[in-house]
Parts: C-alpha cells; structure tokens; sequence
C-alpha cells in the first residue's frame, strides 16, 4: 500500500516495523535561519496582463496562493538524531539510507550519521551540482547539495549497476561510436538542473527536488516491491520516483501544505492518506 501521513514524523515511524524499508531517504530542512515560501500563481490570457510570453502575447498572473515553512532549529543535531536512529530501525538489513543536505549543517550531519548508523557504513557523498540562480560577487557562488549514502551492512546492500541511468560522454569523439552511443555511467557528482520554474514537473512547493535525481536512487537501491520511505516528504518526489518504478511508498510530513501537493500529485497512485 502507497500512504502519505500527515503527522510529526518521529511519533509516524513509531508505527512502522522494524526493517520494513528496502530504501529511506530524507531531505529535511537545511537549517538555513529563513522562511522557505514559493507563491504558486497561473497565467491566462489577458491583452492588459502583467506579463509577456511566447510571441509578444500577454498574460495576467493570478495568485494561488503560497506555501513554506520556517527553516530555523535552536539544535539541529538533537532534531535530527532521534528521527536517525528511527531510520536505523526500520532499514532492511540490506537497506540503504539517503540523506539530502546543503553545505551549511553536511559535516556535522556526516559525524552524527556515523556515530548511528557506524562510519564503515557510509558508502558515498554524492554532489548534485546544478545551474542555475543568481550569482555571488563576494564568493564563489554556492550551486551544489550533498546527498550522504549509508548502508545496514558495510558489504551487503542493493546496487543494481544495470538498472543506472546512462549520461553522455563530455567527448564522444575519443571513446568510439558504441561508447558514445551508449553513454557512461554517472560518478559521485550528478550534473542535473533543479525543477523548472515553468515546467510540468513543477508542484509549486519550496524546496522542490528532480524527479530524476530521485529516479536514479530508487532504481538503483531498491528493487520492485520494495517500501521506499521519505519522512520529511515535502512535495512527494520520493514517492513518485518509487511509485513509476514499481515500488511502494510511505511519505510523511508535518506540513499540511505538503500533504496537499501530495495528494494531488500522486492522486493517479491511488496513496492511503492519513491526515
């Protein structure tokens, strides 16, 4: 059964069994001291409207409203390491935990990770690198997230080779026309652009990540069937990746903006929402 939770995540996975998830991976809050907000708004036609598209022709913006949170915690740490050590337990004993954190709170993040799930279980960090956004003229401008991969057991965890996505060679002329055509396979940095702010992919929630840095991850480290977990689930990305590739989810989250994106994002998987 796909479910989405409306609930504080640490009393949500009280309810859930001990190994019951092939894959977890959370993106919480980075701890950035704002207030994460994205207006969702339409446009229709309108000669008099407020804005120009395709072809000159103009249109009028329409607000839908807004959704957001406050990113701001007094102890980052002791938020995070009860909601860890919960990951811990409902991991299968070849499961795979992932987490998702900016450059802000990674290397604190790294120590307590290692102090729970053991630091010989730590298996990569993994740099999504985009571009896109303003640029810094004080410093180098920041486009990267980290995203720390973790393993139940150090030697025995799903890494299907086979079912990686392929990227293109960066020079296709030196490795041969089979090579090219066949690309390679991704590295321990993922080039990959953020979600479109016009594009279909787009729930109109903050903090929003790709489909396809998702894709990848389930695919990869998890096999169909297989429960995929996301506690700080925000707009359900986790569980659109595992429900296109077979698998199942359990999507929870406090907000219940994002309980509301979710539900319509994945109406079509026809989830169990408890809210």
């Amino acid at each position: 059964m796909n479910r989405i939770v409306l609930a504080d995540n640490l009393a949500a996975l009280a309810d859930v069994p001990d190994g019951a998830a092939r894959l977890v991976y959370v993106d919480p809050p980075f701890n950035t001291g704002k207030t994460q907000s994205r207006e969702r708004v339409k446009t229709v036609r309108d000669e008099k409207g407020d804005r120009t598209g395709f072809a000159g022709k103009r249109y009028r913006t329409i607000p839908l409203g807004e959704s957001g949170y406050e990113d701001t915690f007094d102890d980052y740490l002791a938020f995070l390491a009860p909601r860890f050590e919960e990951a811990k337990r409902i991991l299968a004993a070849d499961g795979s935990f992932f987490l998702h954190v900016d450059h802000r709170e990674v290397h604190y993040c790294k120590v307590l990770l290692d102090q729970i799930l053991g630091r010989d279980n730590f298996q990569n960090e993994i740099v999504w690198a985009y571009d896109y956004g303003a640029r810094s003229k004080k410093r180098w401008s920041t486009k990267h997230d980290t995203i720390l991969w973790y393993t139940k057991d150090p030697k025995n965890y799903v890494f299907d080779f086979e079912a990686m996505d392929r990227i293109p060679y960066m020079a296709p002329g030196l490795v041969g026309k089979e090579k090219a055509a066949r690309g390679k396979t991704p590295t321990d940095v993922w080039w990959h652009t953020i979600v479109s702010p016009t594009g279909k992919e787009k729930t109109g929630y903050p903090t929003q990540k790709p489909l396809g840095v998702l894709e990848r991850i389930v695919k990869v480290h998890s096999e169909p069937g297989d429960l995929c977990v996301d506690f700080f689930a925000g707009s359900g990305t986790l569980g659109e990746a595992a429900a296109k590739n077979g698998r199942r989810f359990l999507l929870i989250d406090s907000n219940p903006e994002a309980v509301r994106v979710m539900k319509e994002r994945l109406a079509e998987y026809e989830p169990d929402v408890l809210d």
